[in-house]
C-alpha cells in the first residue's frame, strides 16, 4: 500500500467524467488500497479516484463505520434535504454549506465485485453525494449556497 498525491482545484482531472470499471482486477484493488490508506493519512472521511490522479468510477467513504470501497456506485433514490458545511481533501482550508438529500440508495459493487446497496442518512448521504459527484467532475464548491457560510 502506499500513499497517493491528491489533486487539488485547479488541476483538469479534478473536472473530468470517470470511466466505468469493466474489470475487478489486481490494480483495481491495489488502487483501492491505496485509496483508504490516503484518505486515512489525510484525515477525510472520503476520497474519489480523480483526486488521486486515476479516472475510474471508485469510491471509498469511512464516517467512523469502517471502511465502504464503492466501484461503479449510482445514486438511484434520494429523499429529504439537508444544509450543512462541506470540505474537500482537493479544496484544503475551505469550507462551504451544500444542500444535499438527507437519505440515499446507491447501487455499486463491491471489492469482490459483488453487486451491494448502500441506503445511507446524514453525514453518510453527504459523503456517498460528495464523493460521487467527484466522477463526473463536479465539486462542491460548484453546489455551494453562496452567503451561507
Amino acid at each position: 500500500m502506499a500513499t497517493r498525491t491528491i489533486r487539488t482545484n485547479g488541476d483538469e482531472i479534478l473536472r473530468k467524467k470517470s470511466k466505468v470499471v469493466d474489470e475487478i482486477n489486481k490494480r483495481v484493488l491495489l488502487l483501492i488500497k491505496d485509496m483508504k490508506e490516503t484518505m486515512y493519512n489525510s484525515n477525510g472521511i472520503g476520497l474519489a479516484a480523480p483526486q488521486v490522479g486515476i479516472l475510474k468510477r471508485i469510491v471509498v467513504i469511512d464516517i467512523g463505520e469502517g471502511p465502504i470501497a464503492l466501484i461503479n456506485p449510482q445514486i438511484v433514490e434520494m429523499s429529504g434535504s439537508q444544509l450543512g458545511s462541506e470540505g474537500c481533501l482537493s479544496i484544503p482550508g475551505i469550507q462551504k454549506n451544500v444542500d444535499r438529500p438527507q437519505k440515499v440508495k446507491v447501487k455499486a459493487l463491491s471489492e469482490a465485485g459483488e453487486e451491494l446497496v448502500i441506503e445511507g442518512e446524514d453525514l453518510l448521504a453527504r459523503a456517498l453525494c460528495h464523493e460521487i459527484d467527484h466522477l463526473d467532475g463536479i465539486l462542491f464548491i460548484d453546489k455551494a449556497i453562496e452567503g451561507e457560510e
